[in-house]
């Protein structure tokens, strides 16, 4: 083994270490910094020599961009759902068919655990090594989503420790935390997208998401709960799951024997109310027989197994006096019914508002001023009004009424045939829409301006400094220091931000620019098929809709924004002042070493992403092509190639190259 493999190696021996110091275990030995300079050299070294690249490096875990479908896998062992009780008595009755079935000559050995509200997955290993992972799907086969796994830090992509099944399966949970989730629905609320209900739906939709690199910013978790296969090391359940967390998988400390009937109902009583302290959600507790002999013998029903059952707790609800309902303005225009309600306290925090959405919701809840109303958590983390005490309610009270003029200018709203949202249609007047498209220009995945929040966005806006985004780049700090909430550094850090921004690729500052539906994703594929800002204001509707996700609304809307005589002054302005509005020049070198060639490209990689070797094709003279033909030269062959393509390559004679060959082609 050489020096440098040796080095890599140990980096990654140890960034895995401290991945489950800070992860699992939330206690770690070194500093971020020190972490990331580890990272980075790793990094450089498995660039400078890509024949040790390994799948499972922790330099992995951020994630690619590559795009692709998920193929199917069958379970080697059925995904069943548990069978469901909400009362005590029940999982009590449970216990009790439980011994029965169990010859009744003794108390069953029960295991308590956490029933965590996420998305649940089934890991593989064999020899260590984390070989697949697939969703529960429909029980029976479930999608493959093992490049968004690899991203969740607290999964172990290789075991610790030893005594590991050469070939095991363990399930678990993949979960968003409180505060990522927390942070998520702050993000998306700025950018006037649709809030996640729950961490579960937030959960569940992350891990199906295309682009490993977004999953990864996401910051999804995960918790194991059951060890599936040969050559278990322990007889017991919570044995298993004992040695797990030796490997490396986070396993709940809630987990515990409960060696009788009375111990069951205490341990329901206690985390009825302590698992409002958790970091991640939980929607109930499971129960399970400890000896896998004694689950063996108990065995299934059609639907479930009879050694587990799942408690769920009850959702919280509380009655509360409505205040007021207000109308909120939105960046673009959205107006936003909002019951304002006298202070309650729901799953451990403070209620004061909750969204109506829109006119139809709060029309039907049959809302009056004065209203006693049903606010509802559960696992509904965002405050939802689910119904009206009307025996409560005042004779004579007036319903609430939806507005018919903007709130914030007066402005006659106007809706969309087909859609649900009233909007103002004053974009270019309304003060609550200009403030929002600075502040979302501003925000840290658009221009990234560190320091220009709500607050203080609105104290430029009164103070007369901005009227638009462009304004931003004529602020000098003598003007900030002139506000209350400047000082001279403060100030001149804010500056300093700006300035930085100009540097910000053209992909984001596009997405920031506010066209109404283009997001970042559509943001990034615009801006990299028109290539500037001036070639995006010459097409027409037919050209926008060639570009991948542009449909007609989205075509038609960026039309719009670009006929705007107030919009073209905002771009000419920020090229002035040298924002980015066109892509970097492509400064690598080409080649015609593939000249004439044409390349399919199909299967998973792992040395380099699948849009990487396409450029490398293009880059080096080659062609590529989404379908084999006669005209097709090579097959470039990842894992989980297509069975169809594979054999068309075939049937044509068509060479079928992997990753180290092509690699080899261009001498690399």
């Amino acid at each position: 083994m050489t020096d440098i493999q040796q080095r890599i190696r140990a980096l990654r021996d140890e960034l895995n270490r401290h991945n489950h110091n800070y992860y699992v275990l939330n206690a770690p030995e070194i500093s971020d910094r020190d972490f990331d300079m580890m990272m980075k050299e790793l990094e450089r070294l498995e660039a400078e020599h890509p024949e040790y690249a390994d799948p499972l490096s922790p330099t992995r875990r951020v994630g690619s961009d590559l795009t692709k479908g998920f193929e199917q896998h069958v379970h080697v062992y059925p995904m069943l759902s548990l069978g469901n009780t909400y009362s005590v008595e029940e999982v009590d009755a449970w216990v009790e068919r439980t011994e029965k079935a169990l010859a009744g000559s003794r108390e069953a050995t029960i295991v308590g655990e956490m029933k965590f509200d996420g998305t649940s997955i089934s890991l593989t290993y064999e020899h260590g090594r984390l070989i697949r992972a697939v969703t529960r799907g429909d029980g029976e086969r479930g999608d493959v989503v093992t490049d968004n796994i690899k991203t969740i830090r607290s999964i172990p992509l290789v075991l610790r420790g030893e005594g590991w099944p050469d070939l095991f399966e363990i399930r678990g949970e993949v979960l968003l935390p409180w505060k990522e989730f927390e942070r998520l629905n702050a993000e998306r609320a700025f950018n006037e997208e649709p809030l996640f209900a729950n961490p579960r739906n937030a959960a569940s939709g992350t891990l199906k998401l295309q682009n490993p690199a977004e999953v990864a910013r996401r910051g999804l978790d995960a918790y194991f709960y059951y060890l599936l296969g040969e050559n278990l090391p322990c007889a017991t359940h919570l044995d298993n799951m004992m040695e797990a967390r030796r490997w490396g998988f986070k396993v709940s400390d809630a987990m515990r024997r409960l060696h009788s009937m009375a111990e069951v109902d205490e341990y329901i009583s206690y985390w009825d109310t302590a698992r409002k302290e958790l970091p991640v959600a939980t929607d109930g507790l499971v129960f399970k027989v400890d000896s896998l002999k004694e689950q063996l013998n108990l065995g299934f029903t059609a639907k479930s197994p009879r050694w587990a059952i799942a408690y769920k707790f009850q959702a919280e609800r509380a009655l509360t006096p409505l205040r007021f309902v207000s109308f909120d303005v939105g960046r673009m225009g959205i107006i936003t019914p909002v019951a304002n309600l006298e202070p309650v306290l729901l799953s451990g925090t403070i209620v004061k508002r909750a969204s109506l959405h829109n006119e139809d919701i709060m029309t039907g809840l049959d809302i009056h001023q004065g209203d006693w109303l049903y606010v509802e958590k559960g696992g509904e983390i965002i405050p939802k009004i689910t119904g009206v005490d009307t025996s409560r309610r005042e004779p004579g009270a007036e319903p609430v009424r939806f507005v018919d003029r903007c709130p914030a200018c007066g402005t006659p709203l106007v809706r969309q045939e087909g859609e649900a949202a009233w909007a103002c249609p004053n974009k270019y007047g309304c003060p609550p829409q200009i403030t929002g498209r600075i502040e979302h220009f501003a925000g840290r995945r658009m221009m990234n301006i560190d320091g220009l929040g709500e607050e203080i966005v609105e104290a430029l806006w009164k103070a007369g400094l901005i009227r638009n985004i462009a304004d931003l780049y004529t602020l000098t700090a003598a003007d900030l220091e002139r506000l209350d909430r400047f000082g001279q550094k403060s100030a001149q850090n804010l500056i300093d931000g700006i300035e930085a921004s100009k540097q910000v690729p053209f992909t984001r500052v596009l997405f920031a620019l506010s066209i109404p539906n283009v997001g970042e994703t559509t943001a990034k594929k615009i801006a990299r098929t028109v290539g500037s800002v001036d070639r995006l204001m010459a097409m027409s509707a037919e050209e926008l809709t060639a570009i991948e996700d542009v449909g007609p609304m989205i075509a038609n809307n960026i039309i719009e924004y670009f006929a705007t005589k107030s919009n073209r002054a905002i771009v000419e302005r920020l090229r002035s002042y040298g924002v980015q509005l066109e892509m970097e020049e492509d400064t690598s070198a080409r080649t015609d070493t593939l000249a004439g060639k044409t390349f399919v490209i199909s299967g998973v990689f792992t040395l380099h992403s699948r849009d990487q070797y396409k450029q490398m094709i293009e880059q080096n003279g080659g062609k590529n092509s989404g379908s084999i033909s006669k005209k097709t030269d090579y097959v470039l062959a990842g894992e989980n190639m297509g069975p169809a393509k594979l054999e068309k390559a075939r049937s044509l004679g068509i060479p079928i190259i992997n990753e180290q060959e092509f690699l080899a082609m261009l001498g690399m």
